[in-house]
């Protein structure tokens, strides 16, 4: 305890003062779950991976493509042939998931021509992310389906994005150049700095210029995001990160952004951004279970990363957003506001580009440039889109805190191998 104490007093000399010493010791008392929360993974995935070698090395045989079953939720399905898909490249492709050349892949579901024409589950090894019960869970084997909530990590982001349009449709957000600390009256201490200039669209693009670290692994106690995640004061850790560059200017990873959205609609509309998901985006499209996990120490849904959903449901999130906003006849988002979400707002350091929490992607298949905006979670969670194609395929998978090589965006572009598609790049 001694050095503990020590180690954070020297870092009262510093520029940062008391704000820094009580990051210090809030990131070494996380240093310790961290490290429980790796030790406990690390002996589980050795279990299962063990059970799942054993699965994928099985004997497999290219099994015919049913038709995905017509229900009462909202979603027209149809045949391969129907839509003009080759059957053989995508039972090729499903096969090969099965046979563990994607391992841990959980579904996959392609939707096109405003048909849902495959949807197909695999089982395999499943976590949930909730610091309030503890490190990651590990559930084992689990046999996914239609009805089988899943974490979608990072595509929690998406929704807070579209949970930001319906309360400013709503008029509880006059616009998205409105200054964030407008909604936190108990965080003026932080409206300085240069910090005072922040509006909602910094956040929405992730161009904030708050300092802050996704770079490194979520099971490294340095990375923000862990942080935050077991701070008692998520929001006042976000808000006091101190500036680094101009906002608007330059793109960063930031799920202090997301968390700092969910909390300004929970501000503006009395409702946490799970409740207020619940009302008015998840009912409007039939979602009926959701989960959204809460803080470790502090009472609100961790709006960076801990929505769970059906790939169904996450096909319905998807089909809105394909359909520029509208369901079944009702206009849930603004059709500027899902336009503006999928346009480039900044170009990000390697190549694409970023919108209101949507990835902008560019790659090419079989020459042919291509861009799909995206939503994307750790683990290799997705919803990819083509508006001039007419798909959306979704797709999620167990591959938590790994480096898996973009299985999903090879099994996309295998996708455009089935079908005559259109140039969709810049």
């Amino acid at each position: 305890m001694s050095n503990l104490y020590n180690e954070a007093h020297r870092s009262l000399q510093d520029e940062f003062g008391t704000r820094r010493m009580a990051d210090r010791i809030e990131q070494l008392a996380c240093n310790a779950v961290v490290r429980t929360r790796h030790s406990m993974r690390a002996q589980t995935v050795a279990v299962l991976s063990a059970i799942l070698l054993v699965v994928g090395c099985s004997p497999s045989h290219a099994q015919q493509l049913s038709t995905p079953t017509l229900k009462q939720d909202g979603i027209a399905t149809g045949t391969l042939e129907e839509v003009g898909m080759d059957e053989a490249v995508l039972t090729d492709l499903v096969d090969d998931i099965r046979k563990g050349v994607y391992p841990n892949r959980h579904s996959l579901i392609i939707y096109k021509n405003h048909k849902l024409v495959l949807e197909q589950y695999f089982d395999g090894a499943g976590e949930i992310w909730d610091p309030a019960k503890g490190p990651d869970i590990g559930v084992g084997i689990v046999h996914h389906g239609e009805t089988v909530l899943h974490d979608v990590r990072s595509v929690s982001k998406s929704v807070v994005s579209a949970c930001v349009g319906i309360a400013l449709a709503q008029g509880l957000i006059k616009n998205v150049d409105q200054p964030v600390f407008d909604f936190f009256d108990e965080y003026q201490q932080y409206n300085n700095g240069g910090r005072e200039k922040l509006t909602i669209k910094h956040l929405l693009t992730m161009t904030s210029g708050l300092d802050w670290n996704e770079k490194v692994s979520y099971l490294d106690p340095a990375n923000s995001e862990t942080l935050m995640d077991y701070n008692k004061d998520p929001w006042g850790f976000v808000l006091s990160r101190r500036l680094v560059t101009e906002p608007g200017t330059s793109w960063d990873y930031n799920g202090g952004c997301s968390e700092i959205l969910a909390a300004i609609v929970q501000k503006a509309s009395g409702k946490n951004i799970h409740e207020f998901a619940r009302e008015y985006l998840f009912k409007p499209l039939g979602i009926e279970r959701s989960e959204w996990n809460k803080f470790l120490h502090f009472d609100a849904p961790m709006g960076a990363s801990g929505l769970r959903l059906t790939a169904r449901d996450m096909l319905k999130f998807g089909i809105l957003y394909q359909d520029e906003g509208r369901w079944g006849g009702q206009q849930i988002l603004r059709m500027e506001w899902v336009r503006d979400s999928f346009a480039p707002a900044i170009s990000r350091p390697g190549g694409g580009a970023y919108g209101y929490l949507f990835w902008l992607f560019d790659f090419s298949v079989n020459g042919a440039g291509m861009r799909s905006p995206a939503a994307v979670g750790n683990g290799d969670q997705c919803i990819f889109f083509d508006r001039k194609n007419d798909l959306v395929m979704v797709s999620t998978a167990g591959h938590y805190d790994k480096d898996v090589g973009k299985n999903s965006a090879l099994i996309r572009n295998r996708i455009y191998q089935a079908f005559r598609f259109e140039p969709t790049g810049e």
